[in-house]
């Protein structure tokens, strides 16, 4: 168990080399206050004459036990153990360090990896949920020890496990700029009955994670005309297809079998998620091809938000990764 570290009141001038153990304020009348030392800061000559300006002729010091560091230090070591690309780490703040994004991406979170150091005593590792778009400035994790020092030792074992999973544990991966394919369904579109409004809410949902919709085509509830504009497009070279509408059970909904019968394989069609559930995801070679269902029209999050990001950070797609969207996957009921 780590030592309770001990404090002592000295002269001020006979306090350089130690450490304080909280911060020191400075007050200006009408012009300024704020920290004019940190807590953990050790003291140095050039310190004395500010430290007097502030009336403080005796200061508390911490008496540091031989092979401890102070949290602030820990704190920044944890940080860094754990911390990938992407990734900016703010000053120790009450022995705090923060992991903010430095880019817009996906957050990547090794949950595993979390609860094992988390598991180590005296530990604080806190984050966000994995696979969250972050942009620049968003805190992905936080981290600090629980007692103000810690023997180093135990910090160099939380260093030398957190080598040990594959990967950094926190980062943000970068959105790739893709170029995607969007055919729309459905003989009300086709034929001008009806405006589509698919068109506008995926173009929205692609551009706002840095890729495009280099066209959109619209064809009838008519599986051989489905599959030969998703051929077309496979021809084009896009890095994604997206297939909007006739993905329900109704009788005279093809989108399923159109994808299905251009040859792609199809990773899963349904995922408990709801709203989204009649999502497919299949693949032709490389190439994702996503079959939507009508709910991405106009619900504001759905299945299909979680797998875009994770597409557009270069991910693939696996059938656990959709069935698993059950567990916290009821959006709206």
């Amino acid at each position: 168990m780590v030592d309770k570290p001990k404090m002592r009141e000295v002269p001020v001038r006979e306090a350089i080399g130690m450490m304080l153990p909280h911060d020191m304020t400075q007050i200006l009348p009408g012009e300024f206050k704020g920290r004019l030392f940190k807590k953990g800061h050790v003291v140095t000559e050039a310190d004395i004459e500010p430290l007097l300006s502030i009336g403080k002729e005796h200061i508390y010091v911490l008496e540091m036990p031989e092979g401890f560091i102070h949290e602030e230090e820990a704190g920044l070591r944890i940080a860094r153990a754990v911390s990938g690309e992407g990734l900016t780490l703010t000053e120790p703040y009450e022995g705090k360090v923060s992991m903010k994004a430095s880019r817009t991406g996906l957050a990547k979170i090794n949950a595993e990896a979390v609860h094992a150091l988390n598991a180590l005593d005296g530990i604080a590792l806190s984050t966000i949920y994995s696979d969250q778009v972050v942009h620049p400035g968003h805190t992905l994790a936080a981290t600090r020890i629980i007692p103000l020092i810690i023997e180093e030792q135990r910090i160099i074992e939380l260093e030398e496990l957190a080598k040990q999973f594959s990967g950094p544990i926190v980062q943000v991966k970068p959105f790739q700029e893709k170029r995607i394919g969007l055919v729309t369904t459905g003989g009300e579109v086709f034929s001008g009955r009806i405006a589509d409004k698919f068109g506008p809410a995926i173009r929205d949902k692609v551009e706002a994670l840095g890729s495009e919709i280099v066209e959109q085509r619209l064809a009838p509830d008519d599986k051989e005309w489905i599959e030969r504009e998703i051929h077309y497009f496979l021809e084009q070279g896009v890095d994604m297809i997206l297939v909007t509408g006739g993905m329900s059970v109704d009788p005279d909904d093809r989108t399923p079998g159109a994808i299905a019968g251009a040859g792609a394989e199809v990773v899963r069609y349904g995922t408990p998620m709801l709203p989204g559930s009649m999502l497919m995801v299949a693949y032709k070679d490389d190439t994702p091809i996503l079959g939507l269902p009508g709910a991405v029209m106009h619900e504001k999050v759905t299945s299909f938000d979680v797998f875009l990001p994770r597409i557009l950070a270069g991910e693939r797609i696996e059938a656990a990764d959709m069935t698993r969207l059950g567990y916290g996957g009821l959006l709206k009921s």
